[in-house]
């Protein structure tokens, strides 16, 4: 695992040099599971001094009132004074796969897997496989035990690992401690069934990128509202960035 950290670090620094194309999806869903919202946003994805830069080539979304499906043209537009399904929409869809901090867009606190991420964690081998074609080790973690509860990791879940490149084809995530009870109880608050999957794919000699990424839970707020709210995005037509730069002098 330690080999899995380093060369998660590499391979994050080298996706620096691709540009490719990002589909964001985001899908709200009353008690029932019937829609209540849907935004599906298409982005340009180029590297950038620190991150990634994206910009929205498309969108397209609807909203369901009473039955009806109503065509929206813009992110968290909104048909009503108060409008919680379009704020929350509008949110994790600039922020899903956006995260300024990482060089694919993702938040990799919910896959903790770099050097500093595991040592809060408890790693088991529980054996190999082959996973689409990949020959992988399947590694278990959950949260480390300390003093200090409150300060534990809320993830736990598994990750498959290349045995050739020791990089991650796969992982998925769910959340191992709940909201404080006190939080519940006090604001009507609760998150339920928070869990993350990420896939990846080959691309280079050392350079795995993430293909798919998704997340579900289950939001309770201020004892009225109620959704299913899913989060998904699919990268794809990868290239590398052409860099071309010329050098001119004056004449003396």
């Amino acid at each position: 695992m330690a080999k899995v950290a380093e060369n998660q670090t590499r391979s994050e620094e080298a996706r620096s040099a691709w540009v490719y194309k990002q589909d964001v999806l985001v899908r709200l869903l009353r008690p029932g599971g019937k829609l209540a919202r849907e935004e599906d946003r298409e982005y340009a994805v180029t590297p950038g001094a620190d991150g990634v830069e994206r910009e929205m080539v498309s969108f397209k979304g609807k909203y369901v009132d009473h039955g009806k499906e109503v065509a929206i043209s813009k992110p968290g537009e909104e048909h009503k004074d108060v409008d919680i399904d379009a704020n929350i929409a509008e949110a994790l869809g600039d922020a899903f796969g956006g995260d300024d901090k990482s060089r694919d867009g993702v938040n990799y606190d919910f896959f903790p897997l770099t050097a500093k991420k595991q040592d809060g964690y408890v790693l088991k081998l529980k054996g190999s496989e082959t996973w689409r074609g990949h020959e992988v080790f399947r590694i278990t973690f959950e949260p480390a035990r300390t003093r200090d509860e409150d300060d534990r990791p809320i993830w736990a879940g598994e990750a498959l690992i290349d045995k050739t490149d020791f990089a991650p084809v796969l992982i998925t995530t769910h959340q191992a401690r709940g909201i404080p009870l006190a939080v519940k109880t006090l604001l009507g608050t609760n998150l339920q069934q928070l869990g993350f999957k990420i896939t990846y794919q080959k691309f280079d000699n050392g350079v795995w990128f993430p293909v798919s990424y998704s997340g579900e839970f289950k939001l309770r707020a201020l004892f009225l509202y109620s959704r299913t709210i899913s989060m998904g995005l699919v990268n794809s037509d990868f290239r590398r960035a052409d860099v071309q730069s010329e050098v001119h002098f004056e004449k003396p």
